[in-house]
């Protein structure tokens, strides 16, 4: 029973410095605010770059089968017990207005990343690519400080337990620098993901967003993700201020929310 309390006490004091520190990141950055359609803030953001790819996720066509993460896993051999790419389970309601939605997740390739600035190495383990906004992490640069993975607020990163350095999703640029989209997108039999140049007003990622209410997670720290949605049930912005029955099921290893 001590060393329960003791581990309970721990977790919650890791949890608390989090906080803390994406509190200093974010009142660096700013806040941004989303539309209906892409953020003007966004907007300028990607419109000085020649390509900013992005991906859009259609909640309303995702089943919640973890292909995507699969696919993901296999393409990477991610090692067991991390992800890239993972499904979260959102049940909320009270008996008998309930609901199970899914919202899939991936590092979302802000323009305003909060993992890059804090990188101690020059240069840079972690930045985001001129050439197309894509955020890497360059294993041989990286020392396996964790500051990135303790920066980014959507739990995004992760440090292999294989390659000692932190990992995630790279929108698999190595399939993207060949003209394919990523293992996710290929896999999805829901067609749920849409990925392509959000600099380009005729391709069909601009062109669900114009035509399309979407979101973003997290929207008011102000990292500008790239990574948009349509009907998600984003846990963060749920009025948690309520009784109503609220669940996340992350299907990670480290669960975060309960």
């Amino acid at each position: 029973m001590h060393q329960s309390n003791t581990s309970h006490t721990n977790d919650t004091s890791n949890a608390n410095a989090r906080r803390s520190f994406l509190k200093k990141l974010g009142a660096a950055v700013g806040t941004a605010t989303v539309a209906g359609t892409l953020p003007t803030t966004t907007r300028a953001a990607i419109s000085e770059q020649k390509v900013q790819y992005g991906m859009l996720i259609d909640t309303r066509r995702c089943i919640g089968c973890h292909s995507c993460t699969v696919a993901c896993k296999a393409e990477y051999d991610v090692p067991l017990g991390s992800s890239r790419s993972w499904v979260a389970y959102v049940e909320k309601g009270d008996y008998p207005n309930v609901s199970r939605n899914f919202l899939p997740q991936l590092c979302n390739h802000c323009s305003t990343p909060y993992c890059v600035p804090v990188c101690p190495t020059v240069p840079r383990a972690t930045y985001k690519r001129e050439e197309d906004g894509i955020v890497v992490v360059d294993s041989d640069l990286c020392i396996g400080c964790k500051n990135c993975v303790q920066a980014c607020p959507y739990e995004a990163r992760f440090m292999n337990p294989v390659t000692g350095v932190a990992d995630k999703c790279d929108f698999c640029v190595h399939r993207v620098s060949q003209g394919l989209t990523p293992a996710c997108v290929e896999t999805c039999i829901g067609g749920a993901r849409i990925f392509g140049d959000l600099n380009d007003p005729d391709s069909e990622i601009s062109r669900m967003i114009a035509t399309n209410t979407v979101s973003v997670l997290k929207p008011k720290i102000g990292t500008q993700p790239n990574v948009f949605y349509i009907a998600a049930d984003d846990p963060d912005e749920l009025d948690r201020g309520t009784n109503q029955y609220l669940r996340v099921t992350t299907h990670r290893k480290y669960e975060q929310r309960v």
